[in-house]
């Protein structure tokens, strides 16, 4: 192995030692889809604020009918969003709906299915003959107790979150701001995707999916491309850097004579951080930081090589800057794989269960870094080890996903 390449568990740390502090900004709460949480979401009362009726029917007290009673007359009736009740008769009881308060003086909620309700005379007949004593019923604070921390900020909002926001109040949430990123494909046989490639060409697609993949995260990205001149791209990637913080190379860091990217970026003051890491696919992955803070991020030109490493590494850098835990999750071999080379493996596999609820991974063999369309019948990436080359049918390692599962 090269001594410049350095290993998978190195590359990480590096990762550690330049993450970066995002400003806050606040936004309107139906903005905030896919945003990361600059705040913590404390609950302002209890969770459910009151005793709340899960079903419609009758309340009473447990009491009577634990002394024979099924017949209750009807005091009156509880509706969702009135003022709580007071039973007047503990022989009584009180008609009420999903939603309600539970009224004062009553302990138990009996359903409709479980009841006949005589209109004229105004009663309610009890049909089972076993209650539970304070059925039916969402007592206050039993979810989240006021003050609590309900949702804790770095957590990525869905609708979920939206939810909890507008329940407590929050017309504006802190958010972080996310930096400003570009994506950059490199070199001449590259063309737009609306045109007809040569023989010789092809479409500059690697830009598009990382694209999308950022977008999931949260990140909206512009798009940018630089031909294979190095005077030119010195003065291209030098107004980029004044308008960007985060640059995405796709290409021109393998060992061609035209991969001018690391030159050109060292004229720019970018300090190299690695280059090359000892994986498959993804070797020439190349990281730097400008003078100016901002991060530089070089991925390989094939397809395969540049979406591994936008899932292996990007995404750990934003969780990393971000303060968010690195979820780990771990999926059994389905068939032995033999992997000869001294690498860390990111191998394509499909992920299912089985009836233990065990996570297993079907390794799906492609046709090396060029072979982009065989990421469409996969689920994610298997992280085999290095100084490893039998992996046998059972043994479990970690697993990136990159699309749902189910």
């Amino acid at each position: 192995m090269e001594n410049s390449f350095i290993t998978y568990e190195k590359a990480l740390t590096i990762f550690d030692e330049n993450t970066d502090i995002f400003p806050i900004h606040s936004n309107e709460l139906a903005n905030c889809i896919g945003d990361y949480l600059a705040e913590d979401l404390i609950a302002d009362r209890p969770f459910p604020p009151f005793d709340r009726v899960t079903m419609d029917g009758i309340a009473i007290v447990y009491e009577q009918f634990k002394n024979g009673q099924r017949i209750f007359s009807i005091e009156e009736i509880a509706a969702a969003g009135t003022p709580q009740k007071i039973l007047k008769v503990k022989q009584n009881c009180i008609e009420v709906m999903t939603g309600a308060v539970l009224p004062k003086g009553v302990d138990t909620v009996i359903r409709y299915e479980d009841l006949t309700i005589n209109e004229i005379k105004n009663t309610a007949t009890i049909n089972v003959d076993t209650l539970k004593f304070k059925q039916n019923i969402h007592f206050k604070g039993i979810d989240i107790a006021e003050g609590s921390v309900v949702v804790s900020k770095g957590k990525q909002i869905s609708s979920a979150e939206i939810n909890i926001a507008a329940t407590i109040g929050k017309s504006n949430l802190k958010i972080v701001q996310l930096p400003k990123t570009v994506i950059i494909s490199t070199g001449d046989e590259l063309v737009p995707i609306e045109e007809i490639p040569e023989l010789h060409q092809i479409r500059k697609s690697n830009i598009y999916g990382i694209r999308a993949t950022l977008k999931e995260w949260g990140i909206n990205a512009e798009l940018k491309h630089l031909q294979d001149n190095k005077e030119q791209m010195i003065k291209s990637i030098a107004n980029i850097l004044e308008n960007f913080d985060v640059l995405i190379f796709t290409g021109g860091v393998s060992k061609g004579k035209f991969d001018y990217l690391p030159e050109v970026l060292e004229k720019l003051n970018v300090k190299k951080e690695f280059h090359k890491i000892q994986q498959r696919p993804g070797k020439p992955f190349w990281f730097g930081t400008h003078e100016s803070g901002k991060k530089i991020f070089a991925l390989p030109g094939n397809p395969v090589s540049s979406f591994v490493c936008t899932y292996i590494y990007i995404q750990y850098w934003l969780k990393k800057s971000l303060g968010l835990k690195q979820k780990t999750l771990f999926a059994q071999l389905k068939k032995d794989v033999h992997f000869k080379p001294n690498l860390v493996y990111f191998l394509e596999a499909t992920l299912e269960s089985n009836k233990q609820g065990i996570l297993i991974a079907n390794p799906i063999k492609g046709n090396g870094s060029g072979d982009f369309a065989n990421l469409t019948h996969t689920d994610g990436l298997l992280i085999l080890p290095q100084n490893k080359s039998i992996f046998k049918k059972g043994e479990a390692y970690p697993f990136v996903c990159f699309r749902s599962i189910y």
